[in-house]
């Protein structure tokens, strides 16, 4: 397999697929279809928002764990883009460059819509990208088992990303390596539901204060977590936590943030990362309570 420096990643979102698994995953079994007419009439109704907002997908998330295994050379996101509910998510999507591919409403719930679509480009991208290293398909239904099957006999890395609880063991064992969107870095997995909350709306859960976030102090914790998982070494190379770090946000700029270096700038962030200056070759880790 390609180093990170040199491989060439292409990311196909199934959007619909991990739109709603996850929303079953936070809710409960099922819990999408039984709201489905609730959520097309209105998403802006009060209970239904609040269920919606509580089954958020973290796009950066997917697109900086795809990041990790190198340069991000195409990302496409299939759905419906003119439903509200995946509207939310343009944006967000855009400013990760990513390609949204529209699924017209008579296709984009009809089984097989999003599936045909993305396999057909995913093949002729790889026929009209011999330099693609790694294919990382997200969405968790069975019918891309033969497109993991057809990325591997061509010589590319499979990597697919699915809900867990939602995912076809099938697809799992097509591909080269399977993560559940759950474990994700910065992903937090949602607590069983119960019988009385699935079959009722769900209660509103009380959320605790959060911090002022610190958005460059938690790119660079993901970043150190999706090295470490990369290479299983406690301590890491400065430079490709560096190099990491750039690819899953190219604008990121030490200098910009009033660092003369980027050793400087990890070490203004010690609640996050400890350095080893010890060698000529500069170490970082997650600090220990953060692992």
């Amino acid at each position: 397999m390609p180093t990170s420096q040199d491989a060439r990643v292409a990311v196909y979102l199934d959007f619909d697929n991990i739109v709603m698994s996850w929303y079953d995953r936070v809710h409960g079994r099922n819990s999408y279809s039984r709201d489905r007419q609730r959520i097309s009439a209105d998403v802006s109704e009060p209970e239904i928002a609040q269920r919606l907002a509580e089954a958020t997908i973290d796009v950066g998330a997917i697109i900086d764990y795809a990041a990790s295994f190198g340069t991000l050379v195409l990302t496409r996101a299939y759905a419906d883009w003119s439903s509200p509910v995946n509207a939310e998510y343009r944006q967000q999507l855009v400013a990760r460059a990513v390609d949204l591919v529209q699924l017209f409403p008579a296709a984009a719930y009809a089984k097989n819509g999003a599936d045909i679509r993305l396999a057909v480009d995913a093949v002729e991208d790889m026929f009209r990208l011999p330099d693609l290293t790694h294919v990382v398909i997200v969405g968790g239904d069975s019918d891309y088992v033969p497109l993991a099957q057809r990325c591997k006999r061509l010589g590319r890395f499979v990597v697919g990303v699915g809900v867990a609880g939602s995912t076809a063991k099938s697809l799992a064992a097509a591909c080269d390596q399977f993560d559940d969107y759950d474990s994700l870095p910065g992903i937090t997995a949602p607590k069983p539901v119960t019988k009385s909350e699935t079959k009722d709306a769900a209660p509103t859960r009380k959320r605790k204060k959060k911090e002022e976030p610190d958005p460059a102090g938690e790119l660079l914790e993901r970043a150190l977590v999706l090295e470490h998982v990369r290479t299983d070494d406690e301590w890491m190379h400065l430079s490709a936590v560096k190099n990491l770090l750039r690819r899953m946000d190219p604008s990121f700029s030490e200098k910009a943030l009033g660092h003369k270096s980027f050793s400087d700038f990890v070490k203004a962030h010690g609640d996050v990362a400890e350095l080893d200056e010890s060698t000529n070759i500069v170490r970082v880790r997650l600090q220990p309570a953060r692992a």
